[in-house]
């Protein structure tokens, strides 16, 4: 078994890395304490081709394979957690759907200028009564002519405003399916961005669907599959998560360490105490059996292989790694650690989110526990 990222990987990783260092990083203090959202920055990723990284060539893409997008998310968010969470998003939520289900059509009208980083996009799955548990999903869409008419709310859409079109997971009759709705459709109302403990570049939105019709072509996938296709982007989206959080931690340990190193406490620099240095030895140890438990679904999917568990797997350890990693380097920092003058508290703040989103911890271990009980 080979470790090695081969030479197209480690390529990719070090533009990635450079681009990041340069024109992510310097930002995201700003980004966390302004919340604005980055679109210069996006909008630079997009010339680049990050924001179609995995989309196949032939819908503007380049077409690559799901280790890559791991290694892209794994290095922003080394930067920033937020300009992080959007690509995520878009890519693994929006274009991923697309890239699985969409018809040529879909395909050519919407992940062309989306894999070109032109117009983001956003999947709607969350209402007030339905998170984890889909089935509880009261938005409907019904038959309209030849259309369809689609009635109800959705919570917390990643890139909603911000988005040009958004994926929605409605009830038709007995099942659900998935419909694609441009944002500016009538009928399409934005609350305000939410106000969250982090992430605050990554704006996260309620919307509500009053009597919005949608072309029959709209349908994305096939009528009443669209639990079987939300699984199934959620796995994706998963190990997206998860390379996400993976850099996150190595963001609070990299911070971490320079702080011990250079901090003197009793005559010594911190790190020359025995706690100290435990805690950076327990830091490294669980990043790098993270990176390869993300590295391995990523490649299981890239082989077309099953990878729901490992992909359930990877997302429950590294997030709440990322969490710990991000908790202990406050800690080593002391009271500096709970202030803004250091990135810690920002970067544990965001990493925070990662054990709820795309399926909290407690919905990973019940997918693990469905396969291995």
């Amino acid at each position: 078994m080979d470790f090695n990222l081969n030479e197209e990987h480690r390529m990719l990783q070090g533009i990635v890395r450079e681009f990041v260092e340069k024109e992510v990083a310097p930002r995201a203090r700003h980004v966390d304490e302004t919340g604005e959202f980055p679109w210069d920055t996006l909008r630079a990723m997009g010339k680049l081709g990050f924001l179609g990284l995995n989309v196949p060539e032939q819908y503007g893409g380049a077409g690559a394979d799901a280790l890559s997008a791991a290694l892209l998310l794994e290095e922003i968010g080394r930067g920033c957690g937020s300009t992080g969470l959007i690509v995520a998003a878009h890519l693994g939520l929006a274009c991923g759907p697309l890239a699985l289900f969409g018809a040529e059509a879909q395909k050519k009208r919407w992940l062309v200028p989306m894999a070109q980083g032109q117009i983001l996009g956003c999947l709607g799955l969350t209402e007030a009564g339905a998170g984890c548990d889909l089935r509880g999903i009261r938005t409907t869409a019904v038959r309209d002519g030849d259309g369809w008419r689609i009635d109800g709310s959705k919570m917390w859409l990643t890139n909603g405003a911000e988005a040009g079109l958004a994926i929605l997971l409605c009830r038709t009759g007995d099942g659900f399916s998935h419909f694609l709705i441009p944002t500016d459709a009538p009928g399409v109302g934005f609350g305000p961005p939410e106000q969250k403990m982090g992430l605050h570049g990554s704006h996260t939105y309620a919307v509500s669907l009053d009597d919005v019709r949608v072309p029959g072509e709209n349908l994305l996938g096939v009528e009443g599959r669209g639990l079987a296709q939300t699984l199934q982007v959620l796995d994706g989206g998963r190990v997206g998560i998860a390379s996400l959080s993976l850099g996150l931690a190595q963001a609070a340990y990299a911070a971490a360490r320079t702080y011990a190193r250079t901090r003197q406490t009793f005559g010594h620099a911190l790190n020359e105490h025995q706690a100290i240095a435990f805690m950076l030895a327990d830091m490294v140890t669980e990043i790098e059996a993270a990176r390869w438990l993300v590295y391995r679904a990523a490649t299981l999917r890239d082989q077309g292989r099953p990878y729901t568990k490992e992909a359930a797997i990877a997302k429950l350890f590294t997030t709440e790694m990322a969490e710990r990693v991000a908790r202990n380097a406050i800690q080593i920092h002391g009271g500096y650690g709970y202030s803004q003058e250091y990135p810690v508290e920002r970067i544990y703040r965001d990493a925070r989110l990662m054990t709820i989103g795309e399926g909290t911890s407690e919905m990973q271990r019940l997918v693990i526990a469905r396969h291995v009980a």
